[in-house]
Formats: structure tokens, C-alpha cells, sequence
């Protein structure tokens, strides 16, 4: 099988999941610059996010109305230079690695937004995706307001901003502002004196704390704390404000919602977030070995190997392994140097995007009965792609199993998912996608071993069955509003 073929879509479409984007903040309560550290935070979340980044300071010992900022389009060691760090003078720093939509990705739209009011000057870093960014966009624009940016982000800086105005206190502004906003959203705001971090009350994208000497930092996952030498603290609760000031750090837990309702977006621990991370007390790493674990338990097959497609895949293709008994081994060579969006051949041409990305070792493979681990099957290109280079290195046999339940709904708040139309598994059996694939056989992850892999933590599985922890809009707005 050359290229899977179906709906009119080919191998040249991408077929990955995406995440918005990653968040970094810290407060040097001591006054040291703090624009490399969130330097080494955002390259450490570089896998959030790839296409654009920034980082936005300000001095507690300076004017309110001074704040400096630097961002561009790229990795974040191809957008800094020593000097653009050396510029940056400040002990509050915000930092933001970015994922846009196609047709989105300009510099305007690269965080941190950084916007100067009566009050002074506010950053803001955002994760995540509003679900009624129209009306409130709308709502601003018929008052006057001009947006510079397309991003839903531009909306709540908006919404923070004009209730700073009437609010008595920075951290009060960002409760209000959660009060209108509806969605997903990781924040971390900059204000002249303060630093502070929200996080929805549903509690889909993570934020963390962390100490470093006499500094306080707030982050998307924990392996940015561990880059920078820094201690874990605890996650911000869904729902919960932190502020930190010079005093110390403070809690608002006001907008906290019953345990019961929070919903977590289980593909931070299937995909996004890095293995090493820890998720509201979760090991990333252990979710993906149980994910395949149970892949072992409840689709067994006869194989001689067990591999992982890099990286997400290899934690649950070990799991198996530990589960099954097959040994575990390495199939394919992953190239490092393709992180960002590259120029995609076109279709005349032999070069396929994915044999660009990865490759397959024969040796391990030839003659074999392959067990392949993946972490989702989206329109199912790549998929397909991939089994055909497993057969085309001479494996005997092919069996994919996935570490999620097959896609069928649409995701409001933060996955790149594309329209049902597209999703292979939509109005499909298993035999028939298998056959699609051009695999063996085919198994997917049970839903019900979801809150299995996490602890019983609350999670959102509304892209697996359709049953959404808060009303989708009426339309679909996505890529519309880029996140």
C-alpha cells in the first residue's frame, strides 16, 4: 500500500494531534533578571508548542508602565539571541511556546501579549481555548475595542484589563475575567508588581508550582521546573488564582468546582506532555505503561515484537511488553531535526513526509511479527503510511494497537482535532479501518481504562463519545479564532 487514500485526503495531509501551547512564569523576590531562566523553561517546553514563543519582563523596582518584550516565529533557540536575553531587564518574567491553527501563524499572533492600560501594563501567557471567544469578541469590538492579534488570548487580556479598572486588586480582576470567559485555559498573568496564575475550573490544561531559591515559578508541566534546578511545589488546583508577590504566594480557590465535575484532558498523559512530567500527582511515564499494559490484557495477540512509533508510543509499547511478555524493541530511527512544520513534498513527488520524519530499521523487524504501539489514529494517513514501511522492511505480520479509544467528536477546548468528516474512525468499524491501515489487526485503548490510567483522576473523554463536561457552541468556531 503506497498511500491510504480516502475522502479525497492523502499522506501529504498531516495526521498529528497538536497542542496549543506551553506557560512559563517566574518572580525573583530577590530582583535578579530572570529572562534566561524562562529561556531554559520554554525550551523545556519547546513540545507544547513550535511554531512561535516569546518572553515579555518587568522590574518591581521599575516604572509600572515599563515592560519588555521579545518574540518572533521559530524554536525557541532559533528566535533568542544572548543579546535579545541580555535586553530583557526584570525580575517577573512570562514566557510562551505556541501551536496555531494553519492560516494563523504570524508574529502578531505570538505570545505573551503584553498591553499597556490605565493601570499600567499586563502580560499575559494563555493554554487552551475559549468556547465563546466570539461573543466576547463581539461584545468588545461594538464597544470600541481594537484587537491587534486573532487569538482568543487578545480576549481575555481585554476582559482582565477592564476589570482591573474596576477592581481593587489584580488578582480580583483575573476572578472576574474567569467568571465571563468559558472554556479551557492554563494563564499566567504579569502585572507591574505581581505574578499570577490561573487555571479553568474544569482543570483541562495543567499548571504547576515551583520554588528555586528565593524565586516562585509557574509552568505548563513539571520538567520545565526540572531544567531550571527547580523544586516542585503542587499543582494549581482547577479552578484555583495563585498570586505571587512580594509577600510570598496566595490562594484563591473561589471558582473551585466539586471534584466530581473537574475534566482533564486525558491527552496530556497519553501524548502532550512530556514522559518525565507529573501531572496533579500523575507520572505521565506510568499512565503510558498502563495504557499498554491494558492494550496486553484486552487485545492479545501472537507476536514477536513489540515497538513504539517515537516518542509517545514507546512508554506504552513497553508496557505491553512487561504485560505480554514479547520482547520490546526499537523498529524505528526518528529524525531530531524535524520539530516544526517543514516544506511538505508535493504529491508528485516520490518523497513521502513521513519516511522524512521517520525510518525503519530491517534488520529488527525482517521476518518478524510486529506489534506496532502508536498513540491515536487521527485521519489515519500516517498510520497507514507507517504499516506499509514496517511491511516494505520485510515484517512478517503487522498489529497495530493504539493507546487512546478511536476519535469520533470534534475537541472545543484545545486539541487540534479536525471535523468528524475526517476522522477515520468516524462511521467505521475496527475491521474496517484495520483494513484501511492496511494492519493485521487493529486495537484501541477501552474508554473505560481512561480514569484507570490516571488514578481515578476526573477527565474530559467528549472527543472519545461525544459527552462534553460543559455545552460545545452552537458552531463550530474552530480555526476561526485561532487559540
Amino acid at each position: 500500500m503506497d498511500s491510504l487514500q480516502f475522502n479525497g485526503l492523502n499522506e501529504n495531509i498531516g495526521d498529528e494531534l497538536h497542542e496549543e501551547c506551553g506557560v512559563f512564569g517566574i518572580y525573583d523576590l530577590d530582583g535578579n533578571d530572570v529572562a534566561s531562566t524562562v529561556y531554559y523553561g520554554l525550551f523545556a517546553l519547546q513540545h507544547r508548542g513550535q511554531e512561535s514563543c516569546g518572553i515579555a519582563v518587568t522590574d518591581t523596582n521599575g516604572p509600572k508602565r515599563k515592560a519588555l518584550l521579545s518574540k518572533g516565529m521559530g524554536l525557541v533557540n532559533e528566535v533568542f539571541t544572548p543579546d535579545d536575553l541580555d535586553r530583557l531587564k526584570g525580575n517577573i518574567g512570562i514566557g510562551h511556546t505556541r501551536y496555531s491553527t494553519a492560516g494563523s501563524s504570524t508574529r502578531e499572533n505570538a505570545q505573551p501579549l503584553v498591553i499597556n492600560y490605565v493601570k499600567g501594563t499586563l502580560g499575559l501567557a494563555h493554554n487552551g481555548n475559549l468556547i465563546n471567544a466570539n461573543e466576547l469578541r463581539h461584545e468588545l469590538e461594538y464597544s470600541g475595542a481594537i484587537f491587534q492579534t486573532t487569538i482568543d488570548s487578545e480576549v481575555i487580556a481585554y476582559h482582565i484589563a477592564r476589570e482591573r479598572i474596576k477592581s481593587g486588586s489584580a488578582e480580583s480582576a483575573v476572578r472576574n475575567a474567569m467568571k465571563k470567559i468559558k472554556g479551557a485555559y492554563s494563564l499566567i498573568v504579569m502585572s507591574p508588581r505581581k505574578l499570577i496564575g490561573a487555571r479553568d475550573p474544569f482543570g483541562f490544561k495543567p499548571l504547576c508550582i515551583g520554588k528555586r531559591d528565593n524565586a516562585y515559578i509557574i509552568a505548563s508541566e513539571t520538567c520545565a521546573l526540572d531544567t531550571i534546578g527547580a523544586s516542585y511545589v503542587r499543582d494549581v488546583e482547577p479552578g484555583e488564582i495563585v498570586t505571587i508577590t512580594e509577600k510570598g504566594i496566595e490562594s484563591d480557590k473561589s471558582l473551585c468546582l466539586p471534584k466530581s465535575k473537574e475534566a482533564r484532558c486525558i491527552f496530556e498523559y497519553i501524548y502532550f506532555s512530556r514522559s518525565d512530567s507529573i501531572i496533579d500527582g500523575v507520572s505521565v511515564y506510568n499512565s503510558r505503561i498502563l495504557a499498554g499494559k491494558y492494550l496486553a490484557m484486552d487485545s492479545p495477540v501472537e507476536a514477536d515484537l513489540v515497538v513504539g512509533v517515537p516518542e509517545s508510543g514507546n512508554a506504552a509499547a513497553l508496557g505491553y511488553s512487561l504485560q505480554s511478555g514479547i520482547p520490546y524493541g526499537t523498529a524505528f530511527v526518528k529524525n531530531s531535526y524535524v520539530g516544526r512544520t517543514f516544506i511538505k513534498p508535493k504529491q508528485s513527488n516520490r518523497e513521502s513526509s513521513v519516511k522524512v520524519k521517520l525510518n525503519v530499521l530491517s534488520e529488527a523487524v525482517k521476518g518478524k511479527r510486529v506489534i506496532m504501539i502508536d498513540d491515536s489514529i487521527v485521519r489515519g494517513t500516517t498510520s497507514g503510511r507507517i504499516v506499509s514501511m514496517l511491511r516494505e522492511a520485510g515484517a512478517a505480520e503487522v498489529h497495530v494497537r493504539i493507546s487512546s479509544p478511536p476519535f469520533l467528536y470534534e475537541c472545543y477546548f484545545g486539541i487540534d482535532i479536525p471535523s468528524r468528516d475526517q476522522l477515520i474512525a468516524n462511521n467505521r468499524s475496527v475491521e474496517e479501518i484495520c483494513r484501511l491501515l492496511g494492519a493485521d489487526t487493529l486495537g484501541y485503548l477501552r474508554i473505560e481504562r481512561l480514569g484507570e490510567m490516571v488514578n481515578g483522576l476526573p477527565i474530559c473523554t467528549g472527543c472519545f463519545n461525544g459527552k462534553y463536561p460543559l455545552e460545545p457552541p452552537k458552531d463550530d468556531i474552530r480555526g476561526e479564532f485561532d487559540k
